[in-house]
């Protein structure tokens, strides 16, 4: 299987933010937690995507502001591990998500850290 390019910076996607400086640290502090976690540790990137659309869409239904998304950190060194890690980002900047997602950032080490995304969504009209 190919293996997905690195994940560029945040900044070149247009129109999905960082998440606001003070609900990270919230997040991180145990302050605010998120509202609903998805897993994806174990699943082929075809499942993954599948489960993480429907999964982003029911939470924004449900009226959740911030999801925790665990894609795991894959093994060091292997290229081919990591799979998930690098390409959820890609698919949260994807043009079918841009009515749900708002903007996305790494969890603090406590939620997973390199191994799961915090994940703002965007209010349900």
């Amino acid at each position: 299987a190919p293996v997905p390019p690195p994940v560029p910076p945040q900044d070149r996607w247009a129109g999905i933010a960082p998440l606001e400086r003070r609900m990270v640290r919230a997040l991180a502090r145990g302050q605010t937690r998120a509202e609903a976690t998805l897993d994806l540790h174990g699943m082929t990137q075809t499942s993954a995507h599948a489960r993480l659309l429907a999964f982003l869409r029911g939470a924004q239904a449900s009226g959740h502001g911030v999801v925790l998304v665990v894609t795991g950190r894959g093994r060091e060194g292997d290229e081919a591990r990591g799979v998930l890690r690098r390409m959820v980002p890609h698919w949260l900047a994807l043009a079918e998500l841009r009515h749900v997602v708002l903007g996305f950032q790494e969890a603090g080490t406590r939620q997973g850290g390199a191994g799961a995304l915090y994940v703002r969504l965007r209010r349900a009209r």
